[in-house]
């Protein structure tokens, strides 16, 4: 029996799954149901059938049944699968705290989702650039193959807090955090 898609039946789910924390999106395997009219912008406005939903408890609801599959986005129950659209990223990273320096510094990223992930290996953060004007766009992931795009001040705010590290065969400008090293442009480029 294929369910049909609805804003109502979604939320309803999610309510369920999610009482004895967050939802095993990961382990759900329902059929597709289709596409539902729903879309992320890039600032991390989401849209039902053109109109911004108000409600951010509804936000974050079907914010905790999206998920990933290949370069498509789902948001899922144990009964249905419906594709939306995301503009960018799902998520928006809107602040971070700091804990400790260089090396063993630590940033944790805080979403417009109530999200908040420590960066490292598991969360790593990654920077694209724009091929012809050269603007970067930095991401952090999430959860499960989710990222959330860094907003501006708080990325300005992470260039503050950047050094210079090896990082293949050249100095490149990064952070620290969990451990690792992230590059965001080679120190060359700085100068």
């Amino acid at each position: 029996m294929i369910v049909k898609p609805t804003v109502e039946n979604l939320a309803s789910a999610a309510k369920q799954a999610g009482k004895k924390g967050p939802p095993p999106v990961h382990l759900w395997n329902p059929p597709f149901c289709g596409d539902l009219d729903m879309r992320i912008a890039r600032d991390g406005t989401w849209f039902y059938l053109g109109t911004p939903i108000g409600r951010p408890g509804l936000v974050k609801l079907f914010s905790s049944i999206l998920r990933k599959d290949g370069e498509e986005y789902f948001l899922v129950t144990p009964v249905e699968k419906v594709g939306i659209t995301v503009e960018d990223a799902p998520f928006l990273a809107q602040d971070f705290e700091t804990e400790g320096a260089d090396k063993e510094q630590n940033i944790t990223f805080f979403t417009h989702v109530g999200d908040a992930a420590t960066a490292g290996p598991d969360h790593p953060i990654r920077v694209a650039r724009d091929s012809e004007t050269g603007e970067p766009s930095p991401y952090v992931t999430i959860r499960a193959n989710l990222e959330a795009l860094i907003d501006r001040k708080s990325f300005y705010r992470l260039v503050d807090i950047g050094s210079h590290a090896p990082h293949k065969g050249q100095s490149w400008f990064g952070l620290w955090s969990g451990g690792g090293f992230f590059p965001i442009i080679p120190s060359a480029e700085l100068r």
